[in-house]
């Protein structure tokens, strides 16, 4: 086995480190022999002890191959095959000072409008050779920080977060401490941020001019928390349309709830089909497509038909609004687009280093009509 490791080396530093190596993989290579490796990968030393060469050789196969002739590259691979090694790909990227992944932080991995937009943001993470991190944060500060903690202790490339509070001096801190950070679905307090979003009072408004279009007067606003910014501004948006029309902010029946889940929304169902008829809303708008499902499923329930007795619009247009029991009217976001646009911005400040210049993309809605909220006869 000496004769075969220091055979063909040229003398000095490299046989000095094989004859190491061999020491210590001496047990190793006999299970490999006898057909018994043990579960432990093998290391770096052991596959140049194997192979026959240095330790900076088969560096080299794994990061430069192209400066090592084909016989040892193939010697190297073979020995790593039959090794079965594992290159420890994050501490080599932790020396190198970042990971090759990127941090999304999302207020609901449940609301299919955020696997949209994670989808979006894996897309242009994995074309630039970068993994996701994706956390979800459940509208709770706590779990938000233990996740932006994590992901800094990780050194993440950077972080894109949909965060409870916007206005919130810890992501200031993350960039102040060097790692980027980009708010998605939600607008930057300061031009210190890039930030993608989507104007939501204008969406709030396309929904509530939609409904006074159809002839209804007695208009409900189901959403809530009113401290998520996204659902402040949809019902912003209602108001300027009620108002626009004549009417006050004080004729939109605001039906706030905990969260923006279908549980939520069939809660507020109940409220809703409690109302006597003469004083029941004859439309809604909901903050999310969740909320409207879930009042859909309470109306159905309760033998309150949509939308000949309340017409319904939702909000972000997911996938199950078109196919709901009844096609449900929705405003639309460009979800995965705004995934996307968003790691690219991440990812150009990132790499852009003094380059770079922080951006605010602000995405138009559009409001999809469809049987929910056709119009009344």
């Amino acid at each position: 086995m000496n004769r075969y490791i220091g055979a063909g080396l040229p003398a000095g530093l490299e046989r000095d480190v094989l004859f190491d190596t061999f020491q210590m993989s001496t047990a190793h290579l006999h299970q490999i022999r006898e057909g018994t490796v043990a579960d432990t990968p093998a290391s770096i030393r052991e596959v140049a002890a194997h192979a026959g060469v240095s330790v900076g050789t088969v560096s080299n196969v794994l990061n430069r191959p192209d400066i090592v002739a084909e016989p040892t590259r193939s010697r190297v691979r073979d020995a790593i095959k039959q090794l079965g090694f594992i290159r420890n790909e994050s501490a080599r990227q932790l020396r190198a000072g970042r990971s090759r992944t990127i941090g999304l932080v999302v207020l609901d991995v449940a609301n299919p409008f955020f696997t949209d937009v994670a989808r979006g943001v894996e897309d242009e993470a994995s074309e630039s050779g970068l993994a996701v991190i994706l956390c979800n944060s459940d509208d709770q500060q706590g779990k938000e920080t233990h996740y932006l903690e994590l992901l800094e202790e990780h050194r993440v490339q950077g972080i894109l977060i949909t965060p409870v509070s916007a206005d919130d001096e810890r992501l200031a801190r993350l960039q102040q401490r060097g790692t980027p950070v980009v708010l998605v679905d939600s607008r930057s307090p300061a031009r210190g941020q890039c930030s993608v979003s989507v104007d939501d009072v204008l969406g709030g408004e396309l929904a509530v001019a939609h409904l006074i279009e159809g002839g209804h007067t007695r208009i409900a606003f189901v959403g809530g928390p009113l401290s998520i910014r996204q659902v402040a501004d949809r019902r912003e948006g209602a108001i300027r349309a009620l108002e626009r029309a004549g009417a006050h902010a004080g004729d939109l029946h605001m039906i706030v709830t905990p969260a923006l889940n279908v549980a939520a929304g069939q809660r507020a169902g109940v409220t809703l089909a409690d109302l006597p008829p003469p004083q029941r809303p004859t439309a809604v708008f909901c903050a999310n497509d969740l909320l409207a499902l879930g009042v859909l499923q309470e109306m159905t329930a309760q033998r309150i038909r949509v939308p000949e007795d309340i017409s319904l619009i939702g909000y972000d247009d997911i996938d199950f609004a078109a196919a709901a029991a009844v096609p449900l009217s929705s405003v639309r976001q460009p979800r995965q687009l705004l995934g996307r646009t968003a790691a690219q911005l991440l990812l150009d400040e990132a790499l852009g280093e003094e380059a770079h210049q922080h951006r605010q993309v602000v995405f138009e809605p559009e409001l999809v009509v469809r049987r929910s909220s056709q119009a009344r006869g």
